[in-house]
């Protein structure tokens, strides 16, 4: 065998046509957008917004309790001296409200991650904190009948309110994004967009007997596998289930609040069941009013016949 034989050959390269460009294009496209929509990385864009969210939203309440911490203290003090123990005293009234509501939000932050609601006690203390805090705030203001300071000294408790009533809020719609996310991809159901479903592969079951695998041989019986059953987990409910859970309990003449929705559905959120009570409300208030139908008069019909 010669030096001739073992050269390698050229390869023909053939070049692409405009098809078969569009083909790649086409194939890589489809890859990046399952891939885009596949729910782990959904869930991941997810908290990198949350994260940036709950900085900035907690940055606001931290400067707008820095700017009322002046004007309760000055509230508190009551013209005492300064340096003196009244003036001191002061100056622990603020943070003694800001540190319990911050712990109110902060727990509110955990349990909005897995739509969990903290009850009415946790949402009774952030409207104290608000109130009082309000309230020494703008206190000489409204003896004083000042209009601008009152509005100056408004703006920053009534945005801390806001802020605290709305972070749970959005928490809780980032949580829906992400198991709507995973249920579109684990149910095959297209998303919205028009992408194709990413479906779980379906994971085999192995029998755990103990024992060899059964031989071809025809005349020994065969003994049924056991298999391992996998332990069942509670699913997640998502805002279409508590509004049938809603409708369910509804009847003619109830008053539907978000109040009413979390008594019928225990589990369900703050933020959740205001949604849901907006939609129940639009769907009764659509229904057409039937009209009663007449009742039947025998009686009269008979009357007629006889005259």
């Amino acid at each position: 065998m010669t030096s001739t034989d073992l050269a390698p050959a050229d390869a023909r390269h053939q070049p692409l046509t405009d098809a078969d460009k569009l083909a790649q294009e086409a194939a890589t496209a489809a890859q990046v957008r399952r891939l885009a929509n596949h729910p782990d990385v959904v869930a991941l864009r997810v908290e990198k917004v949350r994260t940036q969210i709950d900085a900035v939203i907690w940055l606001g309440i931290f400067l707008g309790l820095a700017f009322t911490m002046v004007n309760v203290q000055s509230f508190a003090a009551a013209g005492a001296a300064t340096w003196s123990l009244g003036w001191l005293a002061g100056w622990l009234l603020d943070p003694m409200v800001s540190l319990v509501l911050v712990a109110v939000l902060r727990a509110e932050q955990v349990t909005a991650r897995y739509q969990v609601d903290t009850g009415r006690w946790a949402h009774r203390t952030k409207w104290f904190a608000f109130l009082a805090t309000y309230v020494m705030n703008t206190w000489k203001s409204w003896t004083h009948f000042d209009v601008a300071g009152v509005v100056l000294h408004s703006v920053p408790p009534v945005l801390v309110f806001l802020a605290a009533e709305t972070a749970p809020v959005l928490r809780d719609k980032l949580t829906e994004a992400v198991m709507a996310a995973a249920g579109t991809a684990f149910t095959g159901q297209a998303d919205p967009a028009g992408n194709q479903p990413v479906t779980a592969a379906p994971v085999p079951t192995e029998p755990v007997t103990g024992e060899p695998p059964a031989t071809s041989d025809p005349t020994r019986p065969r003994r049924r596998p056991a298999t391992r059953k996998a332990a069942a987990k509670p699913a997640r409910k998502l805002r279409a289930d508590y509004l049938a859970e809603a409708r369910a309990a509804w009847a003619p003449g109830t008053e539907i609040t978000p109040a009413w929705v979390r008594s019928v559905c225990p589990e369900i959120s703050r933020g959740t069941s205001k949604n849901v009570a907006d939609d129940l409300t639009a769907e009764t208030t659509a229904r057409p009013a039937v009209a009663p139908e007449p009742a039947d008069q025998p009686a009269a019909t008979d009357e007629r016949e006889a005259a």
